[in-house]
Protein backbone atom coordinates (compact mmCIF):
# COMPACT_ATOMS: atom_id res chain seq x y z
CA UNK A 1 0.00 0.00 0.00
CA UNK A 2 1.74 3.06 -1.23
CA UNK A 3 1.77 6.44 1.24
CA UNK A 4 -0.41 8.28 -1.35
CA UNK A 5 -2.97 5.79 -1.26
CA UNK A 6 -3.09 6.52 2.75
CA UNK A 7 -2.79 10.11 2.55
CA UNK A 8 -6.08 10.02 -0.18
CA UNK A 9 -7.55 7.20 2.22
CA UNK A 10 -7.00 9.80 4.92
CA UNK A 11 -8.28 12.62 3.48
CA UNK A 12 -11.17 11.37 2.08
CA UNK A 13 -11.80 10.51 5.85
CA UNK A 14 -11.78 13.78 6.97
CA UNK A 15 -13.75 15.43 4.17
CA UNK A 16 -16.53 12.80 5.15
CA UNK A 17 -16.61 13.66 8.65
CA UNK A 18 -16.71 17.18 7.93
CA UNK A 19 -19.24 17.38 5.87
CA UNK A 20 -21.14 14.66 8.46
CA UNK A 21 -21.19 17.52 10.74
CA UNK A 22 -22.26 20.41 8.07
CA UNK A 23 -24.75 18.26 5.94
CA UNK A 24 -28.66 18.41 6.94
CA UNK A 25 -30.31 15.28 8.33
CA UNK A 26 -31.57 12.13 6.76
CA UNK A 27 -34.90 10.82 7.47
CA UNK A 28 -33.31 8.42 8.80
CA UNK A 29 -31.41 10.86 10.96
CA UNK A 30 -34.50 12.68 12.08
CA UNK A 31 -36.51 9.69 12.99
CA UNK A 32 -33.66 8.93 15.08
CA UNK A 33 -33.63 12.42 16.93
CA UNK A 34 -37.59 12.31 17.69
CA UNK A 35 -36.69 8.72 19.52
CA UNK A 36 -34.08 10.39 21.58
CA UNK A 37 -37.19 13.08 22.48
CA UNK A 38 -39.36 11.11 23.45
CA UNK A 39 -36.70 9.20 25.77
CA UNK A 40 -36.43 11.83 27.54
CA UNK A 41 -39.84 12.79 28.06
CA UNK A 42 -40.56 12.23 31.15
CA UNK A 43 -43.86 9.48 31.67
CA UNK A 44 -46.92 10.59 33.60
CA UNK A 45 -47.16 8.75 36.59
CA UNK A 46 -49.37 9.13 39.94
CA UNK A 47 -46.07 8.82 41.96
CA UNK A 48 -44.43 12.34 41.37
CA UNK A 49 -44.66 14.68 43.84
CA UNK A 50 -45.45 18.40 42.30
CA UNK A 51 -41.67 19.93 40.55
CA UNK A 52 -40.20 16.93 40.15
CA UNK A 53 -41.02 17.34 36.36
CA UNK A 54 -39.33 21.04 36.38
CA UNK A 55 -38.95 24.41 37.93
CA UNK A 56 -38.22 26.69 35.88
CA UNK A 57 -37.63 30.88 36.24
CA UNK A 58 -37.72 33.46 33.53
CA UNK A 59 -36.16 36.22 34.95
CA UNK A 60 -36.97 39.13 32.19
CA UNK A 61 -39.97 41.95 32.06
CA UNK A 62 -39.82 45.49 32.38
CA UNK A 63 -42.46 48.49 32.10
CA UNK A 64 -42.44 48.06 28.06
CA UNK A 65 -42.34 44.02 27.65
CA UNK A 66 -44.53 42.06 29.59
CA UNK A 67 -45.93 39.98 26.63
CA UNK A 68 -42.06 37.91 26.44
CA UNK A 69 -41.63 37.01 29.85
CA UNK A 70 -45.60 35.34 29.97
CA UNK A 71 -44.99 33.56 26.85
CA UNK A 72 -41.78 32.30 27.81
CA UNK A 73 -42.70 31.43 31.34
CA UNK A 74 -46.57 29.97 30.37
CA UNK A 75 -45.10 27.99 27.52
CA UNK A 76 -42.70 25.95 30.05
CA UNK A 77 -45.93 25.01 32.03
CA UNK A 78 -47.42 24.11 28.49
CA UNK A 79 -44.31 21.78 27.74
CA UNK A 80 -44.97 20.10 31.03
CA UNK A 81 -42.65 21.84 33.52
CA UNK A 82 -44.30 21.89 37.26
CA UNK A 83 -43.80 25.52 38.09
CA UNK A 84 -43.30 28.65 36.01
CA UNK A 85 -41.70 31.67 38.13
CA UNK A 86 -41.18 35.31 36.52
CA UNK A 87 -38.54 37.35 38.22
CA UNK A 88 -39.60 40.99 36.49
CA UNK A 89 -39.52 44.37 37.61
CA UNK A 90 -41.95 45.80 39.87
CA UNK A 91 -43.69 47.74 37.41
CA UNK A 92 -43.86 44.66 35.27
CA UNK A 93 -45.47 42.38 37.51
CA UNK A 94 -49.17 43.05 37.80
CA UNK A 95 -49.39 43.37 34.43
CA UNK A 96 -47.41 39.84 33.79
CA UNK A 97 -50.28 38.34 36.93
CA UNK A 98 -53.11 39.86 34.86
CA UNK A 99 -52.50 37.41 32.17
CA UNK A 100 -52.20 34.12 34.30
CA UNK A 101 -52.82 32.85 37.85
CA UNK A 102 -50.49 29.78 36.72
CA UNK A 103 -47.16 31.92 37.32
CA UNK A 104 -45.47 32.86 40.73
CA UNK A 105 -44.53 36.50 39.67
CA UNK A 106 -41.63 38.13 41.71
CA UNK A 107 -41.33 41.86 41.52
CA UNK A 108 -37.52 42.19 42.16
CA UNK A 109 -35.57 42.90 39.46
CA UNK A 110 -34.99 46.14 39.51
CA UNK A 111 -34.54 46.51 43.22
CA UNK A 112 -30.94 46.90 44.70
CA UNK A 113 -31.33 43.78 46.64
CA UNK A 114 -32.61 42.14 43.17
CA UNK A 115 -29.53 39.51 42.87
CA UNK A 116 -30.01 38.40 46.73
CA UNK A 117 -33.67 38.19 46.32
CA UNK A 118 -33.64 35.90 43.04
CA UNK A 119 -30.98 33.94 45.03
CA UNK A 120 -33.19 33.04 47.57
CA UNK A 121 -35.13 30.69 45.04
CA UNK A 122 -32.62 29.41 42.95
CA UNK A 123 -31.90 25.79 45.00
CA UNK A 124 -35.93 25.09 44.00
CA UNK A 125 -35.63 25.87 40.14
CA UNK A 126 -34.02 23.56 37.73
CA UNK A 127 -33.60 25.77 34.41
CA UNK A 128 -32.94 29.39 34.32
CA UNK A 129 -34.28 31.52 31.32
CA UNK A 130 -32.62 34.86 30.94
CA UNK A 131 -33.68 37.85 28.34
CA UNK A 132 -37.62 38.06 27.69
CA UNK A 133 -39.01 41.18 28.28
CA UNK A 134 -35.60 42.37 29.43
CA UNK A 135 -34.99 45.55 27.48
CA UNK A 136 -31.61 47.61 28.13
CA UNK A 137 -31.88 49.37 31.23
CA UNK A 138 -28.68 49.27 33.06
CA UNK A 139 -29.58 48.98 36.66
CA UNK A 140 -31.88 45.64 34.94
CA UNK A 141 -28.74 44.42 32.94
CA UNK A 142 -26.09 45.14 36.08
CA UNK A 143 -28.66 42.95 38.41
CA UNK A 144 -29.13 40.28 35.92
CA UNK A 145 -25.27 39.92 35.13
CA UNK A 146 -24.71 38.89 39.00
CA UNK A 147 -27.85 36.43 38.80
CA UNK A 148 -26.08 34.58 35.66
CA UNK A 149 -23.13 34.49 38.31
CA UNK A 150 -25.02 33.24 41.13
CA UNK A 151 -26.66 30.39 39.05
CA UNK A 152 -23.58 29.14 37.21
CA UNK A 153 -22.34 29.05 40.99
CA UNK A 154 -25.05 26.68 41.56
CA UNK A 155 -24.53 24.75 38.14
CA UNK A 156 -28.23 25.86 37.04
CA UNK A 157 -28.53 25.58 33.23
CA UNK A 158 -29.18 28.63 31.69
CA UNK A 159 -31.23 29.75 28.22
CA UNK A 160 -30.06 33.29 27.30
CA UNK A 161 -32.38 34.66 24.63
CA UNK A 162 -33.57 38.34 23.85
CA UNK A 163 -31.92 40.85 25.55
CA UNK A 164 -30.15 38.73 27.67
CA UNK A 165 -28.15 37.81 24.39
CA UNK A 166 -27.70 41.66 24.41
CA UNK A 167 -26.08 41.44 27.73
CA UNK A 168 -24.22 38.47 26.53
CA UNK A 169 -22.74 40.73 23.44
CA UNK A 170 -21.22 43.36 25.47
CA UNK A 171 -19.62 40.89 28.52
CA UNK A 172 -19.31 37.72 26.43
CA UNK A 173 -16.63 36.59 29.86
CA UNK A 174 -20.21 36.10 31.31
CA UNK A 175 -21.14 32.91 29.34
CA UNK A 176 -17.80 31.90 28.36
CA UNK A 177 -17.12 27.83 28.85
CA UNK A 178 -20.20 27.43 30.92
CA UNK A 179 -21.58 24.48 29.34
CA UNK A 180 -24.87 24.50 30.50
CA UNK A 181 -25.80 27.26 28.80
CA UNK A 182 -28.01 27.64 25.60
CA UNK A 183 -28.08 30.82 23.55
CA UNK A 184 -30.72 31.27 21.46
CA UNK A 185 -29.91 33.98 18.75
CA UNK A 186 -32.26 34.79 15.45
CA UNK A 187 -30.65 36.58 13.03
CA UNK A 188 -29.64 39.78 14.37
CA UNK A 189 -28.47 38.66 17.48
CA UNK A 190 -25.96 35.84 16.17
CA UNK A 191 -24.32 38.93 14.00
CA UNK A 192 -23.82 40.58 17.24
CA UNK A 193 -22.42 37.88 18.93
CA UNK A 194 -20.20 37.27 16.01
CA UNK A 195 -18.88 40.44 16.20
CA UNK A 196 -18.23 40.50 19.88
CA UNK A 197 -16.51 36.92 20.19
CA UNK A 198 -14.95 36.90 16.59
CA UNK A 199 -14.82 39.92 15.33
CA UNK A 200 -15.84 41.13 11.60
CA UNK A 201 -19.01 39.97 9.56
CA UNK A 202 -20.54 36.60 9.76
CA UNK A 203 -20.13 34.46 6.72
CA UNK A 204 -23.64 34.03 5.31
CA UNK A 205 -21.81 31.19 2.73
CA UNK A 206 -21.84 28.56 5.72
CA UNK A 207 -23.89 29.09 8.20
CA UNK A 208 -23.30 25.48 10.10
CA UNK A 209 -19.68 26.61 9.56
CA UNK A 210 -20.25 29.40 11.36
CA UNK A 211 -22.89 28.63 14.17
CA UNK A 212 -19.98 25.94 14.51
CA UNK A 213 -17.62 28.57 14.81
CA UNK A 214 -19.39 30.60 17.18
CA UNK A 215 -19.91 27.30 19.47
CA UNK A 216 -16.26 26.95 19.68
CA UNK A 217 -15.04 30.40 20.39
CA UNK A 218 -17.43 31.07 23.46
CA UNK A 219 -15.92 27.61 24.96
CA UNK A 220 -18.32 25.06 23.43
CA UNK A 221 -22.07 26.87 24.74
CA UNK A 222 -24.66 25.27 22.58
CA UNK A 223 -26.06 27.80 20.00
CA UNK A 224 -29.04 27.81 18.53
CA UNK A 225 -29.74 30.08 15.59
CA UNK A 226 -33.18 30.67 14.50
CA UNK A 227 -34.11 31.01 11.03
CA UNK A 228 -35.23 29.07 8.27
CA UNK A 229 -33.66 26.27 9.29
CA UNK A 230 -32.91 25.98 13.02
CA UNK A 231 -29.34 25.00 13.34
CA UNK A 232 -27.91 23.83 16.96
CA UNK A 233 -24.43 23.47 17.45
CA UNK A 234 -22.31 22.48 20.91
CA UNK A 235 -18.74 23.35 19.20
CA UNK A 236 -18.27 19.18 17.94
CA UNK A 237 -21.59 18.92 15.54
CA UNK A 238 -24.33 20.59 14.28
CA UNK A 239 -27.66 19.60 13.52
CA UNK A 240 -30.35 21.06 11.61
CA UNK A 241 -33.92 21.39 12.94
CA UNK A 242 -36.28 21.40 9.31
CA UNK A 243 -39.49 20.46 10.55
CA UNK A 244 -42.35 22.41 8.79
CA UNK A 245 -43.46 25.67 10.21
CA UNK A 246 -44.90 28.25 8.64
CA UNK A 247 -44.08 31.97 6.94
CA UNK A 248 -45.89 33.70 9.66
CA UNK A 249 -43.41 35.63 11.75
CA UNK A 250 -44.61 37.43 15.02
CA UNK A 251 -43.47 38.88 18.16
CA UNK A 252 -43.34 36.12 21.06
CA UNK A 253 -41.93 33.05 18.90
CA UNK A 254 -39.09 33.15 20.47
CA UNK A 255 -40.25 33.27 23.73
CA UNK A 256 -42.24 29.83 22.63
CA UNK A 257 -39.14 28.04 21.78
CA UNK A 258 -36.92 29.68 25.20
CA UNK A 259 -40.01 28.73 27.27
CA UNK A 260 -40.23 24.85 25.55
CA UNK A 261 -36.42 25.01 26.35
CA UNK A 262 -36.95 25.42 30.13
CA UNK A 263 -38.17 21.59 31.06
CA UNK A 264 -36.44 19.80 27.60
CA UNK A 265 -33.04 21.40 29.06
CA UNK A 266 -34.27 19.77 32.82
CA UNK A 267 -35.32 16.55 31.34
CA UNK A 268 -32.61 15.79 29.13
CA UNK A 269 -29.84 16.51 31.79
CA UNK A 270 -31.78 14.29 34.36
CA UNK A 271 -32.21 11.49 31.45
CA UNK A 272 -28.15 11.45 30.68
CA UNK A 273 -26.19 10.42 27.76
CA UNK A 274 -27.47 7.19 28.06
CA UNK A 275 -30.89 7.81 27.40
CA UNK A 276 -29.69 10.03 24.40
CA UNK A 277 -27.37 7.35 22.99
CA UNK A 278 -24.39 9.02 23.74
CA UNK A 279 -25.41 12.48 22.27
CA UNK A 280 -25.37 16.02 24.26
CA UNK A 281 -28.30 16.07 26.28
CA UNK A 282 -28.54 19.77 25.57
CA UNK A 283 -28.19 19.11 21.71
CA UNK A 284 -31.63 16.82 22.06
CA UNK A 285 -33.44 19.50 24.26
CA UNK A 286 -32.65 22.10 21.62
CA UNK A 287 -33.72 20.11 18.83
CA UNK A 288 -36.81 19.15 20.62
CA UNK A 289 -37.83 22.53 21.38
CA UNK A 290 -37.07 24.22 17.62
CA UNK A 291 -39.07 21.19 16.27
CA UNK A 292 -41.65 21.63 19.17
CA UNK A 293 -41.91 25.40 18.22
CA UNK A 294 -41.89 25.09 14.10
CA UNK A 295 -45.09 22.65 14.93
CA UNK A 296 -46.88 24.94 16.70
CA UNK A 297 -46.35 27.39 14.08
CA UNK A 298 -47.64 25.23 11.59
CA UNK A 299 -50.62 24.06 13.26
CA UNK A 300 -51.28 27.40 14.02
CA UNK A 301 -51.50 28.64 11.05
CA UNK A 302 -53.43 25.84 9.05
CA UNK A 303 -55.92 27.66 11.48
CA UNK A 304 -55.60 31.17 11.94
CA UNK A 305 -53.32 32.08 8.37
CA UNK A 306 -52.16 35.42 8.49
CA UNK A 307 -54.09 36.31 11.63
CA UNK A 308 -52.21 34.09 13.26
CA UNK A 309 -50.47 35.02 16.91
CA UNK A 310 -47.97 33.73 19.38
CA UNK A 311 -50.96 32.91 21.69
CA UNK A 312 -52.54 30.92 19.26
CA UNK A 313 -49.06 28.90 18.89
CA UNK A 314 -49.23 28.43 22.60
CA UNK A 315 -52.48 26.62 22.58
CA UNK A 316 -51.36 24.01 20.13
CA UNK A 317 -48.56 23.33 22.20
CA UNK A 318 -50.43 20.08 23.73
CA UNK A 319 -51.46 18.64 20.52
CA UNK A 320 -47.83 19.10 18.89
CA UNK A 321 -46.30 18.17 21.43
CA UNK A 322 -48.24 14.55 21.58
CA UNK A 323 -48.07 14.36 17.78
CA UNK A 324 -44.21 14.87 17.61
CA UNK A 325 -43.01 12.41 20.84
CA UNK A 326 -46.17 10.58 22.09
CA UNK A 327 -47.56 8.73 19.52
Amino acid sequence: MGLGWVATLVCERVLRRTFSLHKAQSVEDMENFFQLVRNIVPAPTLKKHKGQDGQIGVVGGCQEYTGAPYFAAISALKVGADLSHVFCAREAAPVIKSYSPELIVHPVLDSLSAVEEVQKWLPRLHVLIVGPGLGRDDQLLSNVRGIVEASKARDIPLVIDADGLWLIAQQPALIQGYQKAILTPNKMEFSRLWEAVIGGPVDDRDHRGSVLRLSQALGNVTVVQKGEQDLISNGQQVLACSQEGSSRRCGGQGDLLSGSLGPMVHWALLAGPEKTNGSSPLLVAAWGACTLTRQCNHQAFQKHGRSTTTTDMISEVGAAFSKLFET
